[in-house]
């Protein structure tokens, strides 16, 4: 599907593509707005979610009742920490294992997944929050 340009989409694709942090729609709209002092939230709400249904990003739903943004939309894991709620990129050799077992052990079509690992980050550990 080839959409029109949007200047507010490019800006929204270039924020997140410089982050490795996973924000939230407040967080991105919060930076962008910076840049862009008209954009509105529900403008910034409605590209995630068409970037997302696009494939061009990745939605992450982590159980926090709030999607995080990934520009990210290689193979990879996610961690995400219990003490201070931070979301880390997991990079695993193995993945495409794990989804061809899954696949062995089901009896329909498995399409894709989507892992979290939880724990405590280092600055945690560091810090004696775990």
């Amino acid at each position: 599907m080839a959409l029109k340009y949007s200047r507010q989409r490019e800006m929204i694709m270039d924020f997140l593509q410089g982050r490795k942090d996973h924000p939230t729609a407040d967080i991105v709209y919060e930076n962008v707005r910076l840049l862009n002092p008209n954009i509105s939230l529900g403008t910034v709400y409605r590209n995630l979610a068409l970037l997302a249904d696009l494939g061009e990003i990745r939605r992450l739903r982590l159980g926090d009742g709030t999607d995080h943004f990934d520009a990210d939309i290689s193979p990879h894991y996610h961690f995400i920490c219990n003490g201070c709620g931070c979301v880390r990129d997991l990079q695993m050799d193995d993945m495409e294992n794990i989804l061809e077992n899954a696949r062995r052990r089901f009896d329909g079509r498995i399409t894709g997944h989507m892992t979290y690992f939880y724990g405590y980050c280092g600055k945690c550990c560091e810090s004696g929050e775990s």
